[in-house]
């Protein structure tokens, strides 16, 4: 079992550890270290349990506010799932019927020999 040396509030502790956790310890160890390292610069030195005791109880501190934020997200993940699903728009595409394509085709064409006739019978030179 590999035994470390972890650094909280600049004493040094020897730990042991499972083989392969040696990260998991130095990650550990540092974020104790971090919350004692203002303790100690704020009171001086203190004996360690009260060292780690203080560090531990701001690191709780810190854990409980986050499990709280936790379950408030999961209540609220919960209610917008249990929301019902809104029903889809139904959107309607305009279709034009071939009958009414087709008719104003026509119609098109009759405008179109109307004018040609128009523009024949006022030819220039004729008073129009």
């Amino acid at each position: 079992m590999p035994e470390l040396d972890i650094t909280i509030g600049g004493r040094t502790f020897q730990v042991a550890c499972q083989a392969g956790e040696e990260h998991f310890l130095r990650a550990a160890a540092a974020i104790l270290d971090s919350e004692a390292q203002p303790l100690v610069a704020a009171l001086g030195r203190l004996p360690e349990t009260r060292l780690l005791l203080m560090a531990g109880l701001m690191l709780a501190d810190k854990a409980a506010a986050i499990e709280d934020e936790n379950r408030k997200l999961k209540t609220r993940l919960a209610e917008i799932e249990g929301r019902p699903v809104p029903e889809r728009e139904k959107l309607e595409v305009p279709v034009i019927p071939p009958q009414v394509i087709e008719t104003l085709a026509e119609l098109a064409a009759r405008a179109e020999a109307l004018a040609d006739r128009l523009e024949e019978g006022a030819e220039p030179g004729q008073g129009g």
